[in-house]
Order: C-alpha cells, then structure tokens, then sequence
C-alpha cells in the first residue's frame, strides 16, 4: 500500500481555513485603513532578493544571515534569499530611484517574510509584517509621527493604552552613554547592543557573565547596568509623543533592536498583560541604510508589526469578537433538485451582475439543510428555485435573518434585494 502524505503544514508555518483568514483579513484591513488615513501610500517586492542584499555590511545581523535566512542557489547559479525582513528591500526600492521620487515618503507594505528559526508562541518561520516607513525627513518629529502611528494602529483594533507600553531609546544616546564609560570601539559597542538585545530573554547571571566577557571588567559591568537601569531618563521623542497625548511610553535603556542598521530613536510596543508580556513591534531610525546602494544618504525612520503578535495581542484582550466576518454570500439559491441547477445559475449571474455576492447549492441535500447551511454560512437572503417556481416566473425571496418573505418576479426580487442591503 502507497504511504500516505502528511496533511501537516511545514514546520512554522499556517494553514489558513475561513475562519482563520477572516481574522487575517481583519488585521490587514485594519492596518490598511489607520496608515492610509495617516497618508501613507502602500508598494510591494518579490519574496526574493539576491542573498548578497542581507550580507552586505549593516543589511541586518551576522545571526540572521547564517542561521535564519532561506537562502538557495537557483537554476542560473545565483544565491537567492526569500526576504526574512522588508527594510532593506524597501532600502533597495528608493535608492533604486531615488533621483525620480519626491521626498518626504511615506510609504507602508504588508508582506510575507521568512526566518528559520525555531517555531514557538508569538513567533513562526513564515508570517507577515505591516511596515510603516517615512523617507527624507531628519527631523525628530518625524519618529515621533511613525511611533504615533504604531500607537493608533493598537488605539483603532480598539485596545486601551493601559494594554501597552511604548520602550523607548536612541543609539546615538547609547553611543553617547559608552563613551563617557570610556567605551568607544564601534565592535565593542555592537557586541553590548546585540547582548542587550537578548537581556530579557537571559538570567542576569548569564547577562553579567556576557557582558564581562565583552568589556573585561567587573567595575564596567556595574557602571554598564545602572546606566541601564536609569528611571529618569527623557529625550525630544518623548516630550514629542506626550505633546499629542501619548504618556503610555517610557526611556528604557535595555532596548537594543537587533538590526545593525539603525543609528538614532528605537522603540517597541509591548503588551502589559502578563499572560503575553512581550514585544509586539519594533523599530527605529536609520540613516545610513541607502548607502549600500548609492554614495547618497537618505534617512528613514521605520516600524513592522507581525500578524502573529497582533492576533495573539488581540486574542489575549479579548478585541476580535463580533469585529470579524466570514466573506458569507448575500444570497444563497437553493434548486429544489439537480435538474435545476444550470436554471439557478442562470438565475444567479443575473444577480451578480448587479454586484450581488451569490452562492448556488448544487448538492443533493434536502431543501431544510440547504436553508439550514445557508443560515450557517451568514447569508442574509435565500431563494428557491423549483418546477413550480420556473413554470409560474413567481419566486419567494426569504430573510433568513428575520424569517420574512417576499414573492415576485426575479426583476422584482432583484430590484428588492439591492434596496433591502445598501
């Protein structure tokens, strides 16, 4: 007997049935509508980019690109990675015309990424990402507008600000803060970024000893972590967020934003529920990222939000609900039997010429189950088509919601139908 193939996914990624991409198209639809009202304009690129995108210097980390990245050669010998992350291919995008494109932009994409990594709550080896970006503008209002942004996102899923916490910090303040410790070697201070980067996911033991293998010196290490753990911090950025009425957001010197990319404000949103206490979306400023590509420099300030998170976010303060629809037919026609079928359908593309979503039953089911999955389905109307019916040219038109009737010709019907939902 032939082995059977597996009905599982690929480790790390989804299925998505209805019921599930009901949800997805919720989160997307969401985002959609609050980035275009902050008028962002969306673009999109291939999942593939040449693997030399994500190797060059700066691109991302050492730690994605030899441990996380899908990277294959493909039939023409050319190294080929499907994208673990969308800055740098948006990076690539504007510098590619950079003399054509009017700046500022502000500019958003939906993507799909991969990381192979391994699959756990809140992280998976496909998902995808909202990403925000704005272009051109070198002034920190500018970080404050994109972290705004992020912080309307959540505010219109309708979370409250006591949900989540805005973690703020600067690069360029960190470098400051390293080298009035005497700290000033840019791999020493990459090596403290990355090791900070995973502070909250490691022991303080762990952390310490980490941290001295890097500085080689337990007095620094010291000085290291009360600079850290400083609760008086302020900077422009957060006067500016407080200013339009955003005081959920606080200076925390732990947040490191793993990309080697970014050179000035960083920040992550978190969820306060201590069931799912952890970062939902991050990001932060680059300036030098273009640079790659061209001797010009355009700066950017830039966030993503994974799908993975938002669900697990909203799931876990209850903010799904009656927000989320199945894609249900308004109309579900129901032949009393097979040899009605192509009538029915006749019948139907005269309605959706008319824009109306209709669906045909073309099983063998009893009338009551038909009307019964219809209800089930969401329909909103139901008609029978019968002998009697296609005879007479008199059809009943019945609200499944309400339990009423309405009897006519298919003109009258449709002319009723239209005026009864828009």
């Amino acid at each position: 007997m032939d082995k059977k193939l597996p009905t599982e996914p690929y480790k790390g990624v989804r299925d998505f049935y209805p019921e599930d991409m009901a949800i997805q198209s919720y989160i997307f639809n969401t985002w959609k509508k609050t980035v275009e009202t902050f008028g962002f304009e969306r673009y999109d690129a291939s999942i593939l980019e040449p693997a030399d995108l994500y190797k060059s210097k700066g691109a991302v980390n050492a730690e994605m690109v030899n441990d996380q990245t899908y990277t294959f050669i493909d039939r023409g010998e050319r190294e080929v990675t499907l994208r673990p992350e969308m800055t740098p291919t948006v990076a690539r995008m504007v510098a590619g015309k950079h003399r054509e494109l009017s700046f500022p932009l502000r500019w958003y994409s939906i993507p799909n990424l991969f990381r192979y990594e391994r699959a756990q709550r809140g992280r998976l080896r496909e998902h995808w990402q909202l990403n925000c970006d704005i272009f051109g503008i070198e002034h920190y209002t500018a970080d404050v507008e994109i972290i705004a942004l992020a912080h309307q996102l959540l505010i219109d899923f309708g979370a409250t600000p006591d949900m989540f916490e805005i973690q703020l910090n600067n690069r360029a303040e960190m470098s400051q803060i390293f080298a009035g410790l005497g700290i000033t070697e840019p791999e020493v201070i990459n090596e403290i970024t990355r090791l900070n980067d995973r502070k909250k996911k490691i022991t303080t033991e762990e952390y310490e000893t980490a941290l001295l293998s890097i500085v080689g010196d337990t007095a620094l290490v010291n000085q290291i972590q009360e600079k850290l753990n400083c609760q008086n911090d302020t900077n422009e950025v957060l006067e500016g967020l407080k200013t339009l009425g955003i005081n959920n957001v606080k200076i925390d010197r732990t947040i490191a934003r793993g990309f080697d990319y970014y050179t000035g404000t960083i920040f992550e949103i978190v969820d306060t529920d201590p069931s799912n206490n952890r970062s939902m979306l991050g990001g932060g400023r680059y300036d030098n990222l273009l640079k790659m590509f061209k001797d010009e420099s355009v700066t950017g300030i830039g966030f993503g939000m994974g799908d993975v998170t938002m669900r697990d976010f909203l799931e876990t303060h209850n903010l799904l609900g009656a927000h989320i629809t199945k894609t249900a037919p308004t109309l579900v026609i129901i032949p009393t039997d097979s040899d009605r079928n192509l009538d029915s359908q006749k019948i139907a593309h005269l309605f959706r010429q008319r824009e109306v979503k209709v669906s045909v039953d073309l099983s063998n089911k009893k009338i009551g189950k038909k009307i019964s999955d219809a209800v089930n389905r969401g329909a909103t109307f139901a008609l029978i088509v019968g002998p009697d019916e296609l005879n007479s040219g008199n059809f009943t038109l019945k609200n499944l919601a309400f339990e009423t009737e309405e009897s006519g010709t298919i003109d009258t019907l449709l002319t009723y139908l239209i005026s009864h939902t828009t």
